[in-house]
């Protein structure tokens, strides 16, 4: 018996994984289309793609709750998802990393080995409910009726919270631009209290502005994007700057969405012992209206902006040289000073 719950519980996941994926992309076709054509579709057969892909991964969800239906939707699960996660690693492979959307707005994050490592994980539970379908067919006949119909019920209800959850989270995005459109010139005076902020790194753990002040010298907030290559080639040279400038400037990372992936993307960046951190949405970049990625926001040791907003690569560097600048002009002063005092 304990074998027929493990059947019947594993379709009932992957039935929930399909219906919220085929539930996210019949809402927002727009994206849909967008991604079919990224994940290499041809132009000409994206929109006929990106209206059966939703359908075919609705009737594998509705398959698999249906004794005899199952052992056809069972394998049509396992295809689907082998060929997702082949096409995500090409593109992996060719340096692309477009957009998901594979649970449609909700997931508008750009792929990466997150994005395999779950899909793979996905893939392991189709197999398994492949194999548990062959074995066990007649699932969930055979179950006491009260608790086949209680694991579908808790099954429907997570499916509902949790797409739920993805329509405030992309209504809050989309929010954060409205406010990010509205906000007007773009960066906070220079001489204008920093803002408060906390900002978290994939433990969970939160870091705020004062505690980052708390280590003396300057704070440099550098916003990025994962998917955004002037980030990436901006985010190779930082350890180097870091060096050249010493204790005088702490450097910070900040991106948003998960954590894990952001950390995973400074690693492979060569970033160090430089932070690579997530914002709220997008808590900090609305408080120092910051409006693009590449940005750089200073903040001197006294909590204040120290320079306007710089926006661009060629931008960022220029914020570290003046900090770079500020450090030698006081190291001249101190020898200056030593060498006035041994006269």
């Amino acid at each position: 018996m304990l074998i027929e719950y493990g059947v019947w519980v594993t379709r009932l996941v992957l039935g929930v994984v399909f219906g919220l994926s085929a539930w996210g992309k019949f809402v927002d076709g727009a994206a849909t289309r967008t991604a079919v054509a990224d994940f290499g579709v041809p132009l000409r057969w994206a929109p006929a793609v990106a209206v059966a892909l939703p359908i075919l991964e609705a009737t594998v969800a509705g398959g698999l709750l249906i004794p005899w239906a199952a052992v056809v939707a069972a394998p049509l699960a396992v295809a689907v998802l082998a060929v997702f996660t082949a096409a995500i690693l090409r593109l992996l492979a060719r340096g692309e990393r477009p957009a998901c959307s594979c649970f449609g707005a909700s997931s508008a994050a750009p792929i990466g080995p997150v994005t395999v490592v779950r899909n793979v994980a996905l893939l392991a539970l189709a197999v398994l409910a492949l194999v548990g379908t062959i074995a066990r067919p007649e699932v969930p006949v055979g179950l006491p009726a009260r608790d086949a119909l209680a694991l579908l019920a808790a099954a429907l209800l997570t499916t509902a919270l949790l797409r739920t959850a993805a329509v405030v989270a992309a209504l809050r995005r989309r929010l954060d631009e409205q406010a990010l459109s509205t906000l007007g010139a773009e960066g906070l005076p220079v001489g204008a209290v920093a803002p408060e902020f906390e900002v978290f790194d994939a433990a969970g753990d939160g870091t705020t502005l004062d505690a980052l002040l708390a280590r003396g010298g300057h704070v440099l907030l550098v916003f990025v994007h994962p998917g955004c290559e002037m980030c990436a080639a901006l985010a190779r040279e930082l350890p180097r700057w870091r060096r050249r400038v010493g204790d005088r400037l702490t450097i910070v990372v900040l991106g948003n969405g998960d954590a894990a992936e952001q950390a995973e993307w400074g690693a492979a960046q060569g970033l160090g012992e430089i932070p690579s951190l997530v914002q709220r949405g997008n808590e900090a970049a609305l408080r120092f209206r910051v409006r693009g990625t590449p940005s750089g926001v200073l903040i001197d040791p006294a909590g204040r902006i120290a320079a306007p907003v710089a926006r661009g690569a060629i931008a960022v560097r220029e914020l570290i040289s003046t900090v770079e600048a500020v450090r030698r002009s006081r190291t001249d002063r101190a020898d200056r000073t030593r060498v006035a005092s041994v006269s």
